[in-house]
C-alpha cells in the first residue's frame, strides 16, 4: 500500500512540473499552421491553372509582332540587313550583338521562314515609324472573310405594308455588311405583267439609297415561276461616289433656283 501511494505521488508531481514548464503553442501560430494546407492547395492550383497558357499566348503574340528582338537571338547564324536596307550577309549572333552595341541599333526579325532567318538592324525611330505604317495599312486593307448571305422569299402579290417590313429587314442586313438574296415567286392565278417583279426589286433598292446595290441583277429562276436577285452593300469607293454625286446635284439645283429667282426679278422689273 505504501508503494502504491508513493507511485501516485510521483506521477502527480511529474504532471504538475510539465504543466508549469512546457510552453503552450500560441493560438495565432496554430491558426497559421492550420491554414498552411490551404495555402499549399492554392499554390498547386495556380500551377495547374490555364492562366499560364494565356500568358504564353500573349508572349507569343508579342514575339510575332514587329518588335525589337534584343540580344536574345535564338539562331547561331542569321542573315542581316543594316538600317538602310543594305545586305550585310550571313553573320554570327555574337558579331551582330557587338555591332548593335557599337552603333546603338536594335534588331528586328524580317523573315522567319527564310534559311537562315532574316533580320534587320534599325534605330528606335525606324521601328516606331514602321509600326505606324503597318497600323495604317491594316486600317486601309482590313482582313475580311467571305460575305455572309441572307435569304428572303415571298410572293409577288405581297401587300405594301409587308413589303415595307421586308425592305427594312433587308436594310438591316445590308448595314451589317451581309449580302441578301431575294426570291420573288409569281403569284398563282395572277395576271401580272412580266416586269412586275422587276419593279418590286427596284422599289426595294430605292429604300436604301447610298447603302446598297445589285450584286446580281434580277433574273428568272425556277423555270420562270420566280425571279431572284442579290443585294450587297456599297463599297467605300461607291459610297463616296454616291455622296459626291448628291452634293453635285444639290449645288446644281441650288444654282438653278437662284437663276430662276433672278429671272423672275428681271421679268417683274420689266
Amino acid at each position: 500500500m505504501a508503494v502504491l501511494l508513493k507511485r501516485l505521488t510521483l506521477q502527480t508531481s511529474i504532471g504538475t512540473y510539465f504543466s508549469k514548464h512546457i510552453v503552450k503553442p500560441d493560438p495565432a501560430q496554430l491558426s497559421l499552421t492550420a491554414s498552411t494546407p490551404k495555402l499549399l492547395y492554392l499554390i498547386l492550383a495556380k500551377g495547374f491553372s490555364t492562366d499560364g497558357d494565356t500568358h504564353s499566348e500573349k508572349r507569343q503574340k508579342r514575339k510575332d509582332a514587329f518588335t525589337n528582338t534584343g540580344r536574345k537571338i535564338s539562331e547561331r547564324i542569321i542573315h542581316v540587313l543594316d538600317e538602310k536596307g543594305s545586305d550585310l550577309g550571313m553573320m554570327h549572333r555574337a558579331d551582330v550583338i557587338r555591332l548593335m552595341d557599337k552603333q546603338d541599333l536594335r534588331l528586328v526579325q524580317r523573315n522567319a521562314s527564310s534559311e537562315p532567318p532574316e533580320y534587320q538592324l534599325m534605330t528606335g525611330a525606324q521601328i516606331h515609324q514602321e509600326r505606324l505604317r503597318l497600323r495604317e495599312q491594316e486600317k486601309t486593307n482590313p482582313k475580311t472573310g467571305p460575305a455572309v448571305t441572307k435569304e428572303l422569299i415571298f410572293s409577288s402579290n405581297i401587300g405594301q405594308h409587308d413589303l415595307d417590313t421586308k425592305s427594312k429587314q433587308i436594310q438591316q442586313w445590308i448595314e451589317k455588311k451581309y449580302h441578301v438574296q431575294v426570291t420573288i415567286k409569281k403569284a398563282k392565278n395572277a395576271e401580272q405583267p412580266g416586269n412586275e417583279m422587276d419593279e418590286i426589286f427596284n422599289q426595294i433598292l430605292q429604300t436604301m439609297p447610298g447603302i446598297a446595290t445589285f450584286s446580281s441583277r434580277p433574273k428568272a429562276v425556277r423555270g420562270g415561276t420566280a425571279c431572284m436577285c442579290v443585294f450587297r452593300p456599297l463599297s467605300k469607293k461607291e459610297a463616296k461616289a454616291y455622296r459626291d454625286s448628291q452634293e453635285t446635284e444639290g449645288r446644281e439645283t441650288l444654282n438653278k433656283d437662284d437663276r430662276n429667282k433672278e429671272s423672275d426679278v428681271l421679268c417683274q422689273g420689266l
